[in-house]
Formats: C-alpha cells, sequence, structure tokens
C-alpha cells in the first residue's frame, strides 16, 4: 500500500491552498467538486464536505485544492485538514472513481534538447510523478516500470523522472536522430495506457526540506545559513535546472570553508557546461544574496 505525505503549499488566492502529494490521485483529467452533491463520484471531496469551512475542492494529478469560507484561516486549520487527508489517504479509500479506465489516457510528449549533448528530455502533457527520481541502471529502476522499459535499449545509460517530464542519458554508441522517436513513443504509449510510472515502494531524492505531514522518514535537521541556502536553490536555481532536464539537490555546508556542497541530477549529471553554469550563476548568485557566509559552491554529480 502506498504511503502518503502532505506538502502544504500556498497560492496566489489566499482562500486557496494545495495539499501536494507525494503520489499521483487521478490519472485522466482534473476535477472540481462546488458541492457533496457534484462529488457523488469521489468519497474523498464527500467527506471534506464535512468540514463547514470548504468551499471548493480540486483534486488534479498530485494534489488536492481546496478553497475555504471566510468563517476560517487556513493558519488555523490547514495543519488538522493536512492530517486528516494524510490519514483518509493511507487507509487505502478511493479518492476519485474515474471513468472510462479502459480507455487510452489523453496524453502527448515532446523530445526537448539539453545543454548536455548526452541527455534528451522528454516532456508529457500531463503530471507522472508526484516525486523525483533518479535511476543509474536497470538494478535501482525494479521498482520503476517506466525506466526499467527504458533501460530494455542498450544505449540507455541513465533515466531521470520529475513532474512531468523524463530525463533519458544515452551512450555514445547511438545518435539522438536515430533514437529519439522511438523513446518518445514508448514513453507516450507507457502513459496512455495507464501503467504505473513507478512503483509504490520506489524510492524518491529531493524535497527533504519542505515541511510534510505524514511522512515517516526522520528528516535531517539544518542550521539557519543551509535552510538560508536550500530556500534560494528552491526558488532561484531549481526551476531553471528543471527547464533543462535537471535537478539540483543540497548536500551540505562547511562553515568552516564556507563551502556549500550539492548534488547535479538528471541531465545537469555530467553536463560538460554544469562547471561553468557553477561557478558563474549558482556560486555567484549565493555570494550576491548571502555575502561572507558563501565562498565556493563544489559540485557532486548525481
Amino acid at each position: 500500500m502506498k504511503e502518503y505525505s502532505i506538502t502544504v503549499v500556498k497560492t496566489n488566492n489566499p482562500n486557496i491552498l494545495k495539499f501536494e502529494t507525494n503520489h499521483i490521485l487521478v490519472h485522466r483529467k482534473n476535477y472540481e467538486f462546488k458541492n457533496i452533491d457534484e462529488a457523488k463520484n469521489s468519497p474523498l471531496a464527500q467527506q471534506l464536505f464535512y468540514l463547514p469551512f470548504i468551499k471548493t475542492v480540486y483534486v488534479s494529478g498530485n494534489f488536492i485544492g481546496l478553497e475555504r469560507y471566510d468563517i476560517v484561516e487556513w493558519e488555523d486549520v490547514k495543519d488538522e485538514v493536512a492530517q486528516q487527508l494524510v490519514e483518509y489517504l493511507n487507509v487505502g479509500e478511493p479518492i476519485v472513481i474515474e471513468e472510462d479506465t479502459d480507455k487510452p489516457i489523453a496524453v502527448t510528449v515532446y523530445a526537448e534538447v539539453t545543454p548536455n549533448p548526452s541527455t534528451m528530455k522528454f516532456v508529457a502533457s500531463k503530471k507522472i510523478v508526484g516525486s523525483t527520481y533518479e535511476f543509474k541502471n536497470i538494478d535501482e529502476a525494479r521498482n520503476a516500470p517506466l525506466a526499467m522499459a527504458l533501460f530494455q535499449f542498450p544505449f540507455v545509460k541513465q533515466v531521470f523522472i520529475d513532474e512531468n517530464y523524463v530525463s533519458v542519458s544515452k551512450y555514445e554508441v547511438a545518435e539522438w536522430d536515430d533514437i529519439t522517436m522511438e523513446l518518445r513513443e514508448l514513453i507516450r504509449s507507457f502513459i496512455a495506457d495507464g501503467k504505473d510510472i513507478v512503483l509504490d515502494n520506489a524510492t524518491a531524492v529531493g524535497k527533504v526540506v519542505q515541511t510534510e505531514i505524514g511522512q515517516s522518514e526522520t528528516k535531517i535537521e539544518y542550521d539557519d545559513t543551509s535552510k538560508e541556502i536550500i530556500a534560494i536553490l528552491d526558488e532561484y536555481v531549481k526551476p531553471a535546472v528543471a527547464s533543462d532536464g535537471g535537478n539540483i539537490l543540497f548536500k551540505s555546508y562547511e562553515e568552516e570553508t564556507r563551502t556549500v556542497n550539492v548534488v547535479l541530477q538528471g541531465a545537469c549529471s555530467g553536463c560538460p557546461s554544469s562547471t561553468f553554469t557553477l561557478k558563474n550563476g549558482i556560486e555567484t548568485m549565493l555570494k550576491n544574496m548571502m555575502g561572507d557566509k558563501v565562498n565556493e559552491v563544489v559540485a557532486i554529480n548525481g
């Protein structure tokens, strides 16, 4: 059975909060329920409407969006709501009873080049995972059916999966012009057939500092400087590297040498331009924003 955790995320609308989960909740479409009658196909939404301050329930991909009435403030109830969601999800109760489950899921996938010439990014038109996953070989991919399928190709070196894309790194024996179409079609048909991208016991990477409710793992306690570095990486750096099919993880901060250690994943790992980006982008940004707390950024390929 899946083990769910919830991350509470603010939106631009102060009346709406997103409760993000580490697993995909619905596969076929997005759902909006404005009252308990409209929620007849969603046992989860029906239960939420028993909370008198819930105005609208949204279910999409890996999150539940909730709009409140003004009788309460989210700050007073968000933790309780998140805990209720975790408890509901972790007993395996249905979320939305989706119809037409025998029909292919409508999805498109396009290939996108990355700064790393050995890595191609395949972007889906829908969210496919709720966490980040990296697989360096077929043994590591035993709990990830899509990665296992990709490793059947002898030229596939590594697979990185995050949100709505798959980054595939290849060996030099193959050229992208000869293999891109085949890889794209495999990924598209895998998603369209509703197959599991990853299994419940697949190990996710990253997202170590967000406040999660329901997560049984012991979280690392970071000092204030590390937390500041992580916040900067999350806000300014991760979106940029994700657009290139990669990821960056904070590893450690060495106070004596003022050195920041990070891990590069996906297209960023082994990328010829990653050192330049590190020194002239990330390192400069951290120095400008944190002053003399940072002297150097050192990267480890994931």
